[in-house]
């Protein structure tokens, strides 16, 4: 993908981003259920690692200043460090694992398994971030954050993840996004 259209699609997919945690369902525990695992692992998919990770820093970055980017129409740095904010770290990584494993498997079996691979550790790194920072924050034992944090999402996850590996190559089908490239040291 050239420099420039990679640029442009890691700030519309920052700015997709932030507009898909407008959209925040309660689902009981604290974590609202949004669109946004479906944004990050569309990121993670189309885009360079260093891509990935910029387009989803960016979106923190916007979110720590105050913009009210975040679930629920809010920013500052109190989100971030509050009981949902190991998700929102949690997409940064889900972002750039994504777009290494992609390729790193991707040397190894086919595309389209590697990126059901690399969206899977993708998902578990949100998981894992999210449920450690719920609990934490909150005083919940393991079982009761994972409850709580994890388990609603799992199948919900699922489908987004799938949606979006559909999007994915649709959007190289069409032209709109490169293939991704085999060399995971490549620049943006």
């Amino acid at each position: 993908m050239d420099r420039t259209r990679e640029l442009v699609t890691a700030a519309l997919l920052a700015a997709l981003l932030a507009a898909s945690a407008w959209i925040a369902v309660p689902l009981g525990g604290g974590v609202p259920l949004t669109f946004q695992t479906f944004i990050v692992v569309l990121a993670g998919l189309v885009l360079s690692p260093r891509a990935a990770g910029a387009a989803i820093g960016v979106y923190l970055l916007l979110g720590a200043a105050g913009v009210p980017v975040f679930a629920g129409v809010r920013g500052g740095l109190g989100v971030l460090a509050g009981p949902t904010g190991g998700y929102l770290w949690g997409f940064l990584a889900a972002a750039v694992i994504i777009a290494v494993l992609r390729r790193v498997f991707g040397r190894r079996t086919s595309l389209p398994l590697a990126e059901v691979l690399a969206c899977g550790w993708g998902v578990l790194a949100i998981y894992a971030l999210g449920w450690a920072q719920l609990g934490l924050v909150t005083g919940m034992g393991p079982a009761e954050a994972f409850v709580a944090g994890v388990a609603p999402f799992i199948a919900i996850d699922a489908i987004k993840a799938a949606v979006a590996l559909g999007v994915a190559r649709a959007l190289r089908r069409a032209g709109v996004v490169a293939e991704p490239l085999p060399d995971v040291g490549a620049s943006v």
